[in-house]
């Protein structure tokens, strides 16, 4: 077999096509029917972005990919596949015009062959040899399918996993399965299990080998014998007994190597390889978790596939790196949920020593017909047949949440059992060795061998201390109890003196801490955290902290997950902090650690480790003399800290001293700055610590305006925060007002990524909030849809001629447009540069949605405005360059919405601004550049309320910054001094 994996050379188109010929009409025909394409790399989602766009739904239906294959299968009458590692949500797939596979499902693996429909196309004159493929991928919204669109997270579409170009010889191997079961005298008996793939029926006599490598690659184990004719179904190829194996665990995921050789005389060879592990475990009934006859405590988190910036389309870099900071944040355990996912996940736990929960996304709505029943068999049956021989893998996820009614207008709960027995039974079917789960549906609580309840102990119903006492009430009432999800919402960056807990008013007690439907909503119900609560990392911090310490101390415990690792973008959430965000992960949506991540570390790591809380609250606040704490997360037998140059003294490190496990010194702070040092040893091996804060003892009022800043980054982007500050100036550091970022210019803002770094709609955390932008990052003067025509003329300005247009560039949506530029929605523009949307325009520049404009350059949304460069909303404005709303402005370049301004350049909402440049949401602005939020600002550059800084030359933006109550902000960056 030999195997490509085909990332470059593929184009996208998002939106429906009227039918393949379309994706290759241009090949023939190339006139204005034709829709853009766009380069892309795979893997690729078109929901990348737009998930987090915190103004409009994703986007839910097809999306188009398209390439060319130089196809050279080397084997005699070879089969050319596709392998498909995963396709958002239902994928058909095309050779030229002819479809040849389809698949419904958007997570599990499949193969489309191409062979006959290749070489057709080869032939094809106009692609000189190579082969056009395409592909249709479609997330449209669809009741019967799985998963649920109540789900909470994204159905991403696209080809989000890697697509394979595979060469496999006429009879090949299609599934390798290898079963390790360790018998009561200690040795390990392995069976090997192949299928073919043979689908031309061929007859030739097959020559089968099996190695058994150890870790060091080399063979230990072999077997070398004549198969005969090809076989069908599954077949034992051998069977091996390992006198003294080598176990697999999390402290050394010790892998075998099981290596099958398939040939024929006829048609060469094929190797398929598989990783495999010698474990055993159990779950004690009533009883803990075992592993390899010792009890091991499952230290778990989940895992969405989402990252910001691309979503679903993870790379094998970013998911190895995300695998290896589970690892190293000392998790033992992982459940992927809601859906199989990528195989370069299962190869890390393997690797890293990860024990896995996998499920299929029967999740939430209900149940469906016929069709929807098929697909959940479909997806177990594929799920266990592709992740078979991962030795992490100890539990088949039948479904979550299914007792959540929503997608039917009946919810029958004795159907919904019967067909979870049917799933169970199935799954032993293809698997006898591992064992069933569900999350959250107590109606089925008693089919499956393994189920978690709802305990969201501290978030979703009752207090972080009720964790223990309703976790062992729910153990009491289930034969094997492992408790899936718990924590807490919580905004990176978001500190607080004082944590909101909930212990006053929060109902306790009598269990009552399962989450319930509408739970995760910011109003109604009843009293609880995740509705009252402040949504800090100091909370979840201490949250975390409580679990942790009661974990250690409950010997009945199987284990426990918390929800979730990185924070992943949901539909369902559009009213967090960061709009359409879950936001209780311990790491941000760019791998950004929160302070979490170190908390969990000084519990599970054994690496020496220590780290002081607060490294990104660079403001702490309080009275004069007020005694504050600093809080050390440290697994060291004993920490010091030292502040300011002053020991405060050594503390041991104790897990049952919440919190902190004791390492927490309350003292008094210096009004300004402090410097904090800690020291810890472990084992004999010194860590240490350090940060610098300032201490604000000033007491702030009620926010009056936000305060900017903008910093230059190392990679050239720009760094631009908000403080809120009150009428004197000084910062409001609790306020949690909304604020939203815009701009206009030569740059564009690093949006919609779901961190708080690359959020333009985010809530203040500790008064702040900023967002990075490109400072020469805005689109060019031009259309930039290339590989289409339109009536108008060519898509871009870079491109190509066309028919019926004339000037260099013309896009119209009227008629009547000429001119070396012309954008018309009207009639009648003429002119070097003309973009109407009424009539009459005329002049070098004109831009009209009224009529008798002219002049040079002219913008106008009124009438009677004239000048070398008039924009108007009002009448009577003149001048070289005017923008007018209101009446009365005069000058070479005006933009006024109120009356009495002038300047060569002229921005102003209020009055009386002056100066070439003005800016202005107040009075009095004057200056080259003045960008103002109250009045009196004046200079080249002008930062409201900031500092004036300087970019690259030629390179100029304005940032505005809106919050509800508060006056709008603005910021130049790039202007020099004239």
């Amino acid at each position: 077999m030999q195997k490509q994996r085909l990332i470059d050379h593929w184009e996208h188109y998002t939106g429906s096509l009227g039918g393949v010929w379309e994706v290759w009409r241009a090949d023939k025909l190339n006139n204005h029917y034709n829709v853009p394409w766009h380069a892309v790399k795979l893997p690729h989602s078109y929901n990348g972005l737009d998930v987090m766009d915190p103004d409009s739904k994703y986007y839910q239906g097809p999306g188009w990919y398209r390439t060319r294959l130089a196809i050279d299968n080397p084997y005699s009458e070879g089969r050319t596949l596709l392998l498909f590692e995963g396709a958002g949500q239902r994928s058909r797939v095309y050779v030229y015009t002819q479809e040849v596979g389809s698949h419904l499902g958007g997570y599990d693996e499949f193969t489309v062959d191409i062979t006959e429909a290749a070489a057709e196309a080869a032939g094809m004159e106009r692609y000189g040899g190579v082969v056009p493929v395409a592909v249709m991928c479609d997330n449209t919204r669809e009741l019967e399918t799985i998963p649920s669109d109540a789900s909470d997270f994204n159905l991403y579409g696209g080809l989000y996993r890697y697509v394979n170009l595979v060469y496999v010889p006429a009879v090949s191997l299609r599934h390798v399965h290898v079963e390790p079961v360790l018998q009561p005298d200690g040795k390990c008996l392995v069976r090997v299990r192949g299928t073919l793939y043979n689908p031309a029926g061929k007859t030739e006599r097959l020559r089968v080998e099996v190695r058994i490598r150890d870790a060091c690659g080399q063979v230990v184990l072999e077997r070398l014998a004549d198969a005969g004719q090809p076989w069908e179904g599954a077949s034992e190829l051998a069977r091996f007994e390992i006198e003294k194996p080598e176990m697999w665990s999390p402290d050394r995921p010790y892998l075998y190597r099981c290596e099958v050789t398939l040939s024929s005389e006829a048609y060469g060879k094929t190797v398929e390889s598989a990783a495999f592990g010698v474990r055993a475990f159990e779950f004690v009934r009533n009883g803990p978790f075992l592993l390899n006859g010792e009890r091991l405590l499952l230290l778990g988190t989940h895992r969405h596939e989402d990252h910001a910036g691309v979503g679903a389309a993870m790379t094998e870099e970013q998911i190895r790196e995300e695998m290896r900071l589970i690892k190293e944040m000392g998790a033992n355990f992982i459940r992927l949920g809601h859906y199989q996912q990528s195989r370069i996940v299962l190869d890390c736990c393997d690797e890293l020593g990860l024990l896995v929960w996998e499920e299929i996304p029967w999740c939430r709505g209900g149940l469906g017909g016929e069709a929807y029943r098929q697909m959940c068999r479909d997806m177990l049956t594929a799920m266990i047949e592709q992740h078979y021989n991962h030795p992490s893998i100890i539990l088949w996820g039948l479904g979550n949440e299914n007792d959540w009614e929503c997608d039917f207008d009946y919810f029958d709960q004795q159907d919904i059992r019967a067909f979870m027995k049917e799933l169970h039974e199935l799954s032993h079917a293809l698997d006898s060795n591992r064992l069933t789960a569900i999350r959250r549906c107590e109606f089925c609580k008693d089919i499956i061998d393994v189920y978690s309840p709802s305990i969201w102990a501290g978030w979703y119903r009752g207090i972080y201390t009720d964790y223990e006492a309703s976790s062992r009430q729910a153990f009491e009432n289930v034969q094997s109890f492992f408790h899936m999800e718990w924590g807490a919402d919580n905004l990176a960056r978001r500190h607080v003196e004082r944590p909101f807990t909930g212990f006053e008013f929060i109902p306790r007690g009598e269990g009552g801490t399962d989450e319930r439907d509408g739970d995760y909503l910011l109003t109604g119900g009843e009293p609880r955290v995740s509705r009252d609560g402040d949504w800090s990392e100091t909370y979840f911090c201490d949250m975390i902290d409580w679990y942790l310490k009661s974990q250690e101390k409950m010997d009945w415990l199987t284990g426990a997950a918390q929800w979730a690792f990185k924070d992943f973008a949901t539909p369902v959430r559009p009213d967090s902090p960061i709009p359409y965000l879950n936001m209780k992960g311990i790491v941000e949506r760019d791998f950004t650690k929160k302070e979490a991540y170190y908390v969990f570390q000084s519990y599970w790591t054994q690496e020496p480790m220590l780290r002081l809380y607060g490294h990104t609250m660079p403001v702490r606040w309080g009275e004069a003399g007020e005694k504050k704490r600093i809080k050390v997360y440290s697994n060291c037998e004993e920490v010091e800290l030292i502040l300011n140059g002053v020991s405060l003294g050594m503390k041991r490190r104790d897990s049952a001293d919440f919190p902190c496990a004791g390492l927490r010194w309350d003292t008094v702070l210096a009004a300004g700055e402090n410097h904090v040092r800690a020291i810890g040893v472990r084992n004999g091996v010194t860590v240490e610590d350090s940060l610098t804060f300032v201490y604000q003892t000033e007491a702030w009022g009620a926010p009056a305006k936000l305060r900017l800043q903008a910093e230059r980054q190392a990679d050239g982007m720009v760094y631009v925060e908000a403080l809120a500050v009150d009428p004197a100036g000084v910062p409001c550091l609790d306020a949690v007002h909304f604020v939203r970022f815009g701009i206009s210019g030569d740059g564009r803002l690093v949006d919609n990524l779901g961190t708080v770094r690359g959020s333009r709609l985010i809530q203040l955390a500790c008064g702040r909030a900023g967002i990075v932008f490109d400072p020469t990052g805005a689109l060019p003067a031009a259309i930039t849809e290339t590989g289409f025509f339109s009536a108008g003329g060519p898509s871009s300005a870079t491109g190509g001629g066309a028919a019926g247009a004339a000037g260099l560039v013309g896009l119209a949506e009227g008629a009547g447009a000429a001119g070396p530029v012309g954008l018309a929605e009207g009639a009648g523009a003429a002119g070097p540069v003309g973009l109407a949307e009424g009539a009459g325009a005329a002049g070098p520049v004109g831009l009209a949605e009224g009529a008798g404009a002219a002049g040079a350059v002219r913008l106008a949304e009124g009438a009677g405005a004239a000048g070398p460069v008039g924009l108007a909303g009002g009448a009577g404005a003149a001048g070289p360059v005017r923008i007018a709303e209101g009446a009365g402005a005069a000058g070479p370049v005006r933009l006024v919405e109120g009356a009495g301004a002038a300047g060569p350049v002229g921005l102003a909402e209020g009055a009386g601004a002056a100066g070439p440049v003005g800016l202005a949401e107040g009075a009095g602005a004057a200056g080259p550049v003045g960008l103002a939020d109250g009045a009196g600002a004046a200079g080249c550059a002008g930062l409201s309320e900031a500092t004036g800084t300087g970019g690259r030359s030629g390179a100029v933006s304005v940032i505005s910054v809106k919050c509800e109550g508060l006056p709008t902000a603005f910021l130049t960056w790039g202007l020099h001094k004239q």
